[in-house]
């Protein structure tokens, strides 16, 4: 396998990475790279991005309707009121990842996700993430997979920026993997069908 974009089954080029599973081609084709907008949608990348680390990303999208599920579709209201009880549930549910201190990560920002809604009103974690936004026309695009960067100085910000409004397992290659995944830019290859 090479850097650059491959022909995937259709005959259709796409990031090399996209080609392992139909999981992973429909998940590129369809979503990776496209703008998300909303509180809801944004919560829920980011808290993802957040299990994900470490492991694969095959993992978290195959359990991703197990996470919806347990996590109450990500309504960061409801997750916000989640108690010791809602962790022990958590914990003992097979179908999603079973870290503590991932679960504990997840309840945290929807409380500061809560907090920060109050001071700056609805949308505010959509304003705060999209505020970080690079200009896409201004960036390069990527040829092969070692020109996509894992880090960028906006995901540094973006972490900090969170971080000080009470975020947690939030660091610049977590904050970076959502900006790719919502969309902030786009880091289909040179090539891709899907740029």
């Amino acid at each position: 396998m090479t850097g650059e974009a491959q022909d995937g089954p259709d005959g259709a080029p796409r990031c090399p990475w996209a080609l392992g599973t139909p999981d992973y081609i429909a998940y590129h084709d369809e979503e990776w790279g496209r703008p998300v907008r909303g509180d809801v949608a944004l919560y829920e990348r980011l808290t993802l991005e957040g299990f994900q680390s470490g492991l694969s990303w095959l993992t978290i999208l195959r359990k991703r309707a197990a996470f919806r599920q347990a996590f109450a579709g990500f309504d960061p209201a409801v997750v916000a009121g989640f108690g010791e009880a809602d962790v022990a549930r958590l914990m003992a549910d097979a179908s999603i990842v079973r870290n503590r201190a991932k679960i504990n990560a997840a309840v945290t920002n929807a409380r500061a996700l809560q907090q920060l809604r109050e001071q700056d009103g609805d949308a505010a974690l959509d304003r705060l993430i999209w505020s970080f936004a690079p200009d896409r026309d201004g960036l390069p695009t990527p040829r092969t997979l070692d020109d996509v960067p894992a880090v960028t100085t906006e995901s540094k910000t973006l972490a900090r920026a969170l971080k000080q409004r009470g975020f947690v397992f939030v660091g610049p290659t977590t904050a970076y993997a959502t900006m790719q995944a919502a969309g902030l830019v786009n880091d289909h290859l040179e090539g891709c069908a899907y740029r």
